[in-house]
């Protein structure tokens, strides 16, 4: 049987001088399906429940980038620098060709490299995340600062607000969701710094500041993008843009869900991705 998450072996590896922490789950075999996660998180961000869900049959990787949790270095301040380090992890760990899984930030990251390294990318799933340009990313931050302030009002985790629409059934799902991220007891992992959600809230600037996301019609390898209705933090709009500009895409929109609609609807969403990686 193949480890799961929460009894995943956190290791190293030396990415050009800098240590870069990851787990894997699943089989030891197929093309690895790496995950790039979202603004402030890190490996214990990922819900078990989608993580082992994809490790039921796909070797999945998920790392922490330059100057988050456990890894060394300092946090780059741009998409494309922390996409430069994505790919060098990768090549760190000998791979050839990889599946990849972006959400939000980590969405962005995998645009980035999905353009800049088509030899490397052969599927991309794209969650919660907008193209360079749209309107959104940049206010991150005080979208963050209000979920804590009404979190620590209403005595709730900043998540309920953030990834979670206000109705009942998502807001159990949110406690659902947050029970399963505490059920890791042993070697978890350090939260993101301030140092490192600075620098990630100017990347998520440049990123709306750019100019252009007309690299994205040379994405010639095929696309799920996933959102819930209701994203607070980058506007489900932004999800259809996306498809928009994309060639080869499927796009799937989750009722009464945010931002983390993934974690919400994990069961809908670890089916829908197996089958969209199966050759």
């Amino acid at each position: 049987m193949s480890v799961r998450h929460n009894e995943a072996v956190t290791r190293t590896v030396d990415v050009d001088g800098t240590a870069f922490s990851y787990r894997e789950v699943g089989p030891t075999t197929g093309v690895p399906l790496v995950l790039l996660h979202h603004f402030t998180a890190v490996l214990d961000d990922w819900d078990p429940a989608v993580v082992d869900g994809l490790g039921a049959e796909r070797r999945v990787i998920l790392f922490d980038q330059r100057g988050v949790g456990a890894s060394g270095g300092s946090t780059p301040d741009s998409v494309e620098a922390m996409a430069a380090d994505a790919v060098a992890f990768v090549r760190a760990l000998g791979l050839e060709r990889i599946d990849l899984l972006g959400f939000s930030l980590g969405g962005m990251v995998a645009q980035v490299i999905a353009q800049g390294h088509p030899d490397l990318v052969r599927r991309i799933i794209l969650a919660g995340t907008s193209p360079a340009g749209d309107a959104g990313p940049a206010n991150a931050f005080p979208v963050l600062q209000e979920a804590i302030r009404k979190a620590t009002a209403e005595g709730k985790h900043p998540k309920h607000f953030l990834f979670f629409s206000p109705t009942a059934s998502s807001q159990a799902a949110a406690d659902a969701f947050l029970a399963r991220l505490n059920e890791r007891i042993a070697d978890r992992d350090p939260a993101a710094t301030n140092e490192a959600i600075g620098a990630q809230v100017t990347a998520l600037a440049k990123w709306e500041q750019s100019s252009s996301p007309a690299g994205l019609a040379d994405v010639h390898r095929p696309v799920l993008v996933v959102n819930g209705d209701d994203d607070t933090m980058i506007p489900t709009i932004s999800s259809f843009n996306l498809a928009r500009l994309l060639p080869d895409v499927q796009l799937s929109i989750y009722p009464n869900a945010g931002h983390g609609a993934l974690f919400q609807h994990h069961d809908l969403f670890v089916q829908q991705a197996l089958d969209f990686l199966r050759d």
